[in-house]
């Protein structure tokens, strides 16, 4: 790894070791870093207790809502389920005061923990290229305010303090040793990295390579976004070999990260996903390729898989998402992201196998398809509408 990174003229990126899960067994409980999201734009979803007994009968463990919502927040507890929560983008501004953070952290958090295990606090989600640019002077100042407050209150060694960012905010990604932020966001970011640094707390990216086959359908080959097998492409110095994407995607996020001047920082994907159905113009949006990339992430997770970059970090990995929901906006792709119906049916098979009684004491996942290596491709990031 060493001397693959030396070839890399100012950079020098250290790989964290990390201890890897070698449990190879055919159910998800060998599957230590995969999360689910859990969102609620919708009029037609389960109660969140029968949520919860959903994601015991498939072994899922780990789960990010965008909100604070009590009635989750309630049901959730005395459970294995650890659960990322969401301050949203309009809190922003308010929780720039020390005070009213601490008085957030005091009405949102501390009622519910340890019973409900709370693990990280996501402050905003994709600030940094949100149409409002405004929020982007209010995030790190409301970040380092809830870390404070977590202190004050002594949660601050259980719950990490991040923001998930959108792909977008990077101004080269291709290849990943050419990733580096916008200059726009720059200033902010150094300080947003610095508070990551200093709490250990990781870098959370949103990432979605069907929006980048979406617009290039002919220029970037579907087996190397979806995981299947084909014959890669190398990063021409780091001489490093990626046979899908989303691990591309990842070390150009660690590469940008670098330039800035800090190593050792954790990337994980707050969210991925395909969706099984969209408009006649979004290319790729089907049931076949929202399986197969599903599944083949399910299967680089059982292998406890890191990137090309950090293969000794298991890629910590959230799903997008657990259900269909109706009322998001934008296109019909938007509303079919989910791996399940509300009625807690499957939308798709990607391999879980669990009864349609959410009381069903575990679930089995099969895997057939291979996931290896790709052709040349660029990528394009675009964000995602919330």
């Amino acid at each position: 790894m060493a001397l693959l990174l030396s070839r890399i003229a100012m950079i020098h990126i250290f790989p964290i070791l990390f201890l890897t899960f070698s449990d190879n067994y055919g159910f998800l409980r060998g599957i230590n870093s995969l999360g689910i999201n859990y969102g609620q734009v919708g009029n037609n979803l389960p109660q969140p207790e029968n949520v919860l007994d959903l994601l015991i009968s498939l072994k899922l463990t780990k789960a990010r809502i965008y909100d604070t919502n009590p009635q989750i927040l309630t049901a959730f507890s005395n459970s294995n389920v650890e659960l990322i929560v969401t301050i949203e983008n309009q809190m922003l501004a308010v929780l720039m005061d020390p005070q009213q953070a601490l008085q957030w952290v005091s009405t949102h958090i501390k009622p519910y923990f340890p019973a409900t295990r709370i693990t990280g606090i996501a402050v905003g989600n994709e600030v940094f290229t949100d149409d409002d640019t405004t929020l982007l002077a209010y995030l790190v100042p409301a970040v380092v305010n809830i870390h404070s407050a977590l202190a004050q209150l002594g949660l601050d060694r259980y719950i990490q303090v991040s923001t998930p960012n959108s792909l977008a905010v990077l101004a080269e990604s291709f290849p990943p040793s050419a990733g580096t932020f916008k200059t726009e966001v720059s200033g902010v970011m150094s300080q947003f990295l610095h508070f990551l640094s200093n709490t250990k707390s990781p870098f959370w990216i949103n990432a979605y390579p069907y929006f980048a086959y979406k617009d290039k359908p002919d220029d970037i080959p579907l087996d190397y976004v979806l995981f299947k097998p084909n014959s890669g492409m190398v990063d021409p110095y780091t001489k490093l070999h990626y046979d899908n994407m989303l691990y591309a995607q990842v070390d150009a996020v660690i590469f940008a990260i670098a330039r800035m001047g800090f190593n050792g920082i954790e990337v994980r994907v707050s969210e991925t996903g395909w969706p099984s159905k969209g408009d006649s113009d979004e290319v790729g949006a089907t049931i076949e390729n929202a399986a197969a990339y599903n599944k083949n992430i399910l299967r680089r997770q059982l292998n406890s898989e890191g990137t090309p970059l950090r293969p000794n970090m298991r890629l910590e990995v959230y799903l997008f998402a657990l259900f269909n929901e109706d009322l998001k906006p934008g296109p019909t792709s938007e509303r079919n992201y989910g791996l399940f119906q509300p009625d807690c049916s499957m939308a798709y098979n990607v391999g879980l196998s669990a009864l349609s009684s959410p009381s069903t004491p575990s679930a089995s996942i099969s895997l057939t398809s291979s996931a290896t290596k790709d052709t040349n491709t660029f990528q394009v990031f675009i964000r995602r509408a919330y």
